[in-house]
């Protein structure tokens, strides 16, 4: 496991602000860092794009309202753009009853419609944090022509060999156009 830099970043600005964005591309190690953070702090994991979890949120207020004492990270939050105005709610109710941080960690790849999403009415509650792939701060000197041959998504890093690595990436790239480009 690579311990990213960003890691201490998104824990201060979870102990400063109600909700945090961590944004970024597809594969670049979202998940696996908010679980890390799960780990450290009472915690619960939604996945919006699972539908078992999405329908946990049929009636996002009161099933959020029973997690209040817990960081609840939601993983694809886009896939849920109403669920913004029911964080706004718990946010200002959670702020008037002493819990002012650490409420929402937000997980998105499509960073613009989440961010207009959010800022349109999460103003004052959030803060955004951008993800980028590892980089050569990351990792030991040995890594880094590994790192610029197989780039910096985790899972073309991490490959077993340069060319699975190679095929990762063509797979990548495949999926990318056929699903996030119109």
């Amino acid at each position: 496991m690579i311990k990213r830099r960003i890691s201490t970043e998104l824990t201060e600005m979870l102990d400063s602000m109600p909700a945090v964005a961590l944004l970024g591309p597809r594969q670049v190690g979202k998940t696996t860092l908010a679980l890390e953070i799960a780990e450290r702090r009472p915690s619960i994991y939604l996945d919006l794009e699972s539908d078992a979890d999405r329908a946990r949120l049929a009636e996002p207020e009161l099933y959020l309202a029973e997690h209040q004492d817990k960081l609840v990270i939601l993983d694809e939050v886009h896939r849920l753009p109403n669920l913004f105005q029911n964080l706004r709610g718990l946010i200002d109710r959670g702020r008037r009853g002493g819990r002012k941080v650490g409420r929402f960690l937000l997980l998105g790849s499509a960073s613009i419609d989440l961010m207009r999403q959010s800022g349109e009415t999460l103003a004052g509650r959030i803060a955004y944090l951008e993800m980028h792939p590892i980089d050569g701060l990351e990792v030991g000197a040995a890594e880094l022509g590994p790192l610029w041959v197989r780039g910096g998504f985790p899972d073309s890093f991490l490959s077993a060999s340069d060319r699975a690595s190679q095929r990762w990436r063509l797979d990548f790239i495949r999926t990318y156009l056929e699903r996030d480009i119109p």
